[in-house]
Order: structure tokens, then sequence, then C-alpha cells
């Protein structure tokens, strides 16, 4: 399964000609492709799906998803572990 995840953007970079950007999903951070979404600066949240920030949303919906995912059981786990042998 993949999901939208809420997550809120911690440090941004555009040094390589892509921006990119390193994301909190609660605890686990990953590195993010912003160029979907020019608008947003460090402290915004974002959904992210597959690697790319896909729009920006309010703190208040990002941790009402969040707690909306974390009800649903792992799933939220499983998105933001890489599977064995799989690049995160």
């Amino acid at each position: 399964m993949c999901l939208g995840i809420p997550g809120r953007i911690v440090a941004a970079d555009d040094s390589g000609g892509l921006p990119m950007g390193t994301v909190d999903f609660s605890g686990v951070e990953r590195e993010v492709c912003l160029a979907y979404v020019p608008e947003a600066r460090v402290g915004d949240y974002v959904i992210v799906h597959v690697g790319f920030a896909i729009s920006l949303v309010d703190e208040a919906e990002a941790r009402r998803t969040l707690e909306m995912l974390r009800a649903m059981g792992d799933v939220l786990e499983q998105e933001l572990t890489p599977e064995r042998g799989a690049a995160p």
C-alpha cells in the first residue's frame, strides 16, 4: 500500500538543481523531493507520496491524519520503513 503521509519539513536544499528537503514523520526523517511544492518552506507540513511532497497541508490536518494512520495499526510504520533490500 502506498499512502500520502503528512510530515514537517525540517531542512531544505536546492544546491543540486532539484529542491530537496528532509521531512520529519513523527520522529522518522526521510529525504523528499520538493519540486511539486515550490512554495514549501522549512516548518511547513507537506503530504508525501513515494518520496515526493505533493501538497502543503496545515499542521492541524497533518496531526489528524497521523492520528488516523496510527489508529490503523502498523500502517504508518510500514509506509515509513523500507523493505529489506529496497531503497528508502
